[in-house]
């Protein structure tokens, strides 16, 4: 892909050269020369130069597709090293993440403290799968949803990075208060911060080790 907008550079390239000529000769010629040559040869090299450009422009398009393809590949490759993970579940946390506006760094870093990718997860307080949400929460994104819907991969990871994203938006300036109304529940952490109480139990620092925001 690359050869070929090389090649259609140096076409172009060659062209303009073209059309430079025939510009510079029309204008010795005068009026000596066939009044239609000139005009209708420049209009003809115009038209190419134009076309290439065109195709010039899509191949750089196909190649800013292919670099951010091989990005995501990439960074999915490093997450399912780092975590150790199945190539299917790294690219699930990245790809979900990205959807709902969560930083994968952030977002792979949340489900490890959470249920250490485990996706039948289940806490005392009956927090389910993934990103250990609550049904309860689970069903203000999506009324109706079952505790076995909720275990589902993808369905846990979406519901769970929204809830995130919503928490940061209501801290935008404060991460570790978004991840710590995430663990605690927002009114918990409203009424600890209305009380003049630090809401930090060590959740934030954990989620937030290594973490660098984006």
């Amino acid at each position: 892909m690359q050869t070929n907008t090389r090649r259609l550079m140096l076409r172009g390239g060659t062209i303009l050269l073209a059309a430079l000529l025939v510009t510079t000769v029309g204008g010795w010629a005068g009026d000596t020369a066939d009044a239609d040559a000139g005009p209708s040869s420049g209009a003809e090299v115009l038209g190419e130069l134009r076309a290439l450009r065109q195709q010039l422009d899509a191949k750089q398009g196909e190649l800013e597709v292919a670099r951010l393809q091989l990005d995501r590949v990439d960074a999915i490759m490093q997450y399912s090293t780092h975590y150790r993970l199945p190539a299917d579940m790294a690219t699930a946390v990245y790809d979900v993440a990205l959807s709902e506006g969560i930083d994968p760094g952030l977002a792979f870093r949340l489900v490890k403290v959470e249920s250490a990718f485990n996706p039948r997860a289940k806490s005392h307080v009956g927090a389910l799968g993934l990103t250990q949400v609550l049904p309860s929460t689970a069903r203000l994104y999506e009324p109706g949803l079952t505790t076995e819907q909720l275990y589902d991969r993808d369905t846990n990871l979406r519901i769970g990075f929204r809830y995130l994203r919503d928490l940061l938006d209501r801290y935008p300036t404060r991460i570790e208060l978004a991840l710590l109304a995430y663990n605690r529940g927002p009114a918990r952490v409203e009424q600890l911060l209305g009380a003049g109480r630090d809401p930090a139990n060590g959740y934030e620092t954990a989620v937030m080790k290594g973490f660098r925001h984006r």
